[in-house]
């Protein structure tokens, strides 16, 4: 394996230097474009340039499959000294890339072509089938996979990320195994951009957040002191950071909720939500954890930015609004089991009133307490992913784990409830997955995310076993027809646990 990748290496130092050895201008003083320069993103290279008069330049990755599989990116401001990273290359084959510099009103100069070969991608990436090639209206750019599979062979693998393309190709990943610092990663729910056009990502592992770019270089690093980082952490409109946490100094584990400054790294609040919920409450059965420990299992954060509040799923408990003191304003949960928080606050008030279509309130003991569903209106059960929808609805990710208290579940759902805080009531107006059945069930992970310009929702099951084949599911559809307008299925070598991945997200491959 050393002697094929010396091989490569030494290949393609010799097609950069012919490739950059063209003397009929003095415009370019100096240009070289150095591949997988960080050797933890193998898919990306580096491009150096210094003209001798201010430009703009575009650089192009030739696709494989014709015009819409390039990667066209420009950087219009004049300058004239470059460091530029170029994203999007073909693993293990001869990659084409277009430098073209132009003036300021467009017109152009000059053209350099490079050809990188890089390596064979990693063993550990998983097989991806398009069951669907996006439909006009499907959300444009990358499917970004938090990814926890890998191969067989190895005792550990550090959980990587990878974007796919429309067609099923991966144009980029991070491959931290051969990384002193992230070959332990354990980052849960994986990856978002900052917006800076950064990633942000939090680290079990060394109980720290990050931000990296996208040649894997760890620009920040916040670590944190007194609390262990679990699942997922965001960037608030005002760039603190609002994570999901555990408290070093009480028994108990995911059940804290922590902001944090950007600049600074000190804490700047927490919730305990021991003291804003009953941590005695044992309703929903589990074998995942011990739940006299892990009695919430905190998986999912949203931020409020209308009134400041927070909302946070727990997966055997619900999902609750919290203000900025730590006090509920409501609980979206079946109501059985419900009693005082930590303190002595009867936890009833703050419960939801489901209605019908017809908006009148459903009265039926058995479906208040999630003993069985009504025709309109079900809960959502060891859900993830809390997602604000432009109109203040909320979209969540039902995993229909434990559905009525009966095992096993059998579907998962997207599914987005409507709550009128003022008349503490709740109406489901949106839902899918339950037509798609076993097939699209994932007990645990996944995620659901809306696209507003677009009007399309990404319903991301991540840990489906179905027919004894584990598999990932990444559905696109057209919010108001649930048209399916893009569909993907990942398939890793192997599925620790039976997770092919935490979440998926769509987003350009640039900044």
């Amino acid at each position: 394996m050393m002697k094929s990748y010396l091989k490569i290496s030494l290949f393609t130092a010799l097609m950069l230097m012919l490739s950059s050895c063209n003397p009929d201008t003095d415009l370019i003083e100096f240009i070289e474009m150095r591949y997988n320069l960080t050797k933890v993103a193998p898919l990306t290279a580096q491009l150096e340039l210094r003209t001798s008069r201010q430009v703009a330049v575009e650089v192009r990755v030739v696709g494989k499959r014709g015009a819409e599989s390039d990667i066209i990116f420009d950087f219009p401001s004049l300058s004239n000294d470059f460091s530029i990273p170029v994203l999007g290359l073909y693993p293990g084959a001869s990659n084409t890339i277009e430098v073209t510099l132009r003036e300021a009103g467009g017109a152009e100069l000059e053209k350099r072509i490079f050809e990188i070969v890089t390596r064979a991608r990693s063993e550990n990436l998983p097989e991806i089938t398009i069951d669907q090639a996006p439909l006009p209206g499907s959300k444009p750019g990358f499917n970004l996979v938090n990814y926890f599979g890998h191969s067989t062979g190895r005792t550990f693998i550090p959980q990587t990320t990878f974007m796919f393309d429309q067609f099923g190709d991966i144009r980029w990943y991070l491959d931290y195994l051969p990384d002193p610092v992230f070959r332990g990663l354990f980052y849960d729910n994986g990856l978002s951009r900052l917006v800076n056009g950064n990633l942000l990502m939090g680290d079990r592992t060394s109980s720290s957040i990050y931000e990296i770019n996208m040649q894997g270089v760890a620009m920040n690093t916040w670590i944190l002191t007194g609390y262990d980082f679990h699942h997922q952490v965001i960037e608030k409109p005002n760039f603190n950071l609002l994570l999901t946490a555990s408290s070093d100094f009480i028994p108990t584990v995911e059940d804290y909720i922590l902001e944090i400054s950007s600049k600074t790294g000190n804490p700047v609040r927490d919730w305990n939500l021991n003291e804003s919920l009953d941590s005695l409450r044992r309703v929903w059965d589990t074998d995942l954890a011990d739940t006299d420990i892990d009695w919430f299992h905190a998986n999912g954060l949203a931020f409020n930015e209308e009134d400041n509040t927070i909302i946070v799923s727990g997966r055997t408990q619900g999902t609750v609004k919290l203000n900025k003191s730590n006090e509920l304003v409501w609980i979206l949960a079946p109501h059985k089991g419900w009693e005082t928080n930590g303190r002595g606050e009867d936890l009833n008030q703050y419960l939801l009133q489901p209605l019908d279509a017809n908006g009148n309130p459903i009265l039926d003991q058995a479906v208040l307490e999630g003993d069985a569903n009504h025709p309109d209106f079900e809960w959502a059960w060891y859900q993830h992913s809390p997602v604000i929808m432009p109109n203040g609805n909320l979209m969540l990710f039902d995993n229909g784990d434990n559905r009525n208290y009966t095992q096993p579940g059998t579907y998962s759902r997207a599914v987005e409830y409507k709550i009128d805080e003022e008349n503490m009531t709740i109406q489901q107006v949106w839902t899918y997955g339950k037509e798609r059945g076993q097939g699209c069930y994932s007990r645990i992970v996944s995620a659901v995310a809306y696209h507003p310009e677009e009007n399309t929702v990404l319903f991301t099951p991540g840990a489906i076993v179905n027919n004894g084949e584990s598999y990932g599911k990444v559905i696109e559809l057209d919010y108001a027809t649930k048209q399916v307008l893009f569909e993907a299925t990942i398939t890793p070598p192997v599925a620790p646990f039976n997770i092919t991945f935490h979440n998926v997200k769509r987003m350009s491959l640039y900044p």
